[in-house]
């Protein structure tokens, strides 16, 4: 009888599952804002609580003034890159050109030395790489673009936001009622504390990554003598709100423009090994630092999520999938239901990559020890 009732209550959560999912999909216009516009709210609340507290503004001329910044500084950051992008683009004939004649070589010689037709390396024997290019190029400004206008698509966002901050004791006050049946107020208040710190610890860290690795960036191709230097490397980091994949359309664009104006072919090159080993770096050794959230995601997870919330929101759902996933990792440690759940999200301990012979050899000098004493 217990085996059917669990079952059952698989089969139900199963079911929650694949409709929550299915309304996400459906409703994503009307829920994407919304996220932004919380993830974000979280972002200002800092500033607004300035106002409040420390220089005694009225609630709704703090947020006002705290929303008025934040879209100044970001209308600010897209001018600069539409401004930086049409400079490039008017030189865009001649980028084509050089890359285009460069290309050609490189196609001869592999036919040369091969014996491959050209024909089978570039699929026609007429196509000509400047179109090519031309095609494969348009297609990433066009992803650069709608990645870095996302918030600017949101019109509605900042009108959320001003709402939300408005609201925000009447909002957490619904919570304590709504979870009054299954929480105490004590463990209510503890969650929103903690989801508060777990997107604090990600906003901000990911702002401070963004500025160091932009720096980093703008160095390396400052060392290669690239054009646009500093553009490009802030570009890139700016790209790092989409995880994994921003960093490869990021270092494809000066890599391109290190082909077009420089002599050799190293320069492109170059400009990929400096990107790529300040993407391990920022891996591994700033992000950890920097961010230091007491709630992380294992990388298994975050791949995962990132694909399937790209499946579900495309670019919005890239952005917004770490930050979804830490604040659900919070209410699954929190839920005995779905702790196991939380457990599977989270960063796994030293032991789980430790071999049998590795435990063995620990366990082995811990007896000698206890001899030895």
């Amino acid at each position: 009888m217990n085996t059917l009732k669990h079952k059952k209550h698989i089969v139900n959560d199963l079911l929650a599952f694949i409709l929550i999912v299915f309304m996400a999909y459906i409703l994503q216009d009307f829920l994407i804002p919304i996220f932004f516009a919380l993830i974000l709210s979280v972002l200002i609340f800092p500033i607004v609580k300035y106002f409040e507290t420390r220089l005694c503004f009225n609630r709704i001329f703090s947020i006002s003034l705290a929303i008025i910044i934040f879209t100044t500084i970001i209308f600010f950051i897209v001018v600069l890159i539409g401004i930086q992008f049409e400079e490039i683009m008017s030189k865009s004939d001649m980028y084509y050109a050089k890359i285009g004649s460069k290309l050609t070589t490189i196609i001869e010689q592999t036919e040369n030395t091969t014996g491959i037709a050209s024909a089978d390396i570039v699929g026609s024997k007429n196509i000509e790489v400047k179109q090519l290019l031309k095609q494969n190029s348009a297609k990433i400004f066009d992803f650069i673009t709608a990645s870095g206008g996302i918030l600017g698509d949101f019109v509605l966002s900042p009108l959320y936001m001003f709402l939300f901050l408005l609201y925000r004791n009447f909002l957490i006050s619904f919570l304590y009622r709504a979870t009054s049946i299954i929480s105490t107020k004590q463990k209510m208040r503890f969650i929103l504390t903690e989801l508060y710190k777990v997107q604090q610890n990600y906003l901000l860290g990911m702002v401070s990554v963004m500025f160091i690795v932009g720096l980093l960036n703008s160095l390396g191709l400052l060392i290669l003598g690239i054009d646009h230097a500093f553009f490009f490397g802030f570009l890139c980091a700016l790209l790092l709100l989409i995880p994994y994949v921003g960093i490869i359309i990021g270092s494809i664009l000066p890599a391109l423009i290190a082909l077009a104006t420089k002599d050799s072919y190293w320069y492109a090159f170059g400009v990929i090994a400096i990107f790529g080993f300040i993407q391990f770096i920022e891996g591994n050794f700033i992000t950890p630092k920097i961010t230091g959230s007491k709630v992380s995601l294992n990388a298994l997870v975050s791949i995962l999520v990132i694909v399937l919330f790209s499946m579900l929101w495309g670019i919005p759902g890239m952005i917004l999938a770490l930050p979804i996933t830490a604040s659900l990792k919070v209410i699954f440690d929190n839920s005995e239901k779905f702790k196991p759940i939380g457990f599977l999200l989270g960063e796994a301990e030293e032991k789980y990559f430790s071999s049998r012979a590795k435990n063995r050899l620990k366990i082995w000098r811990k007896i000698r020890k206890q001899k030895k004493s």
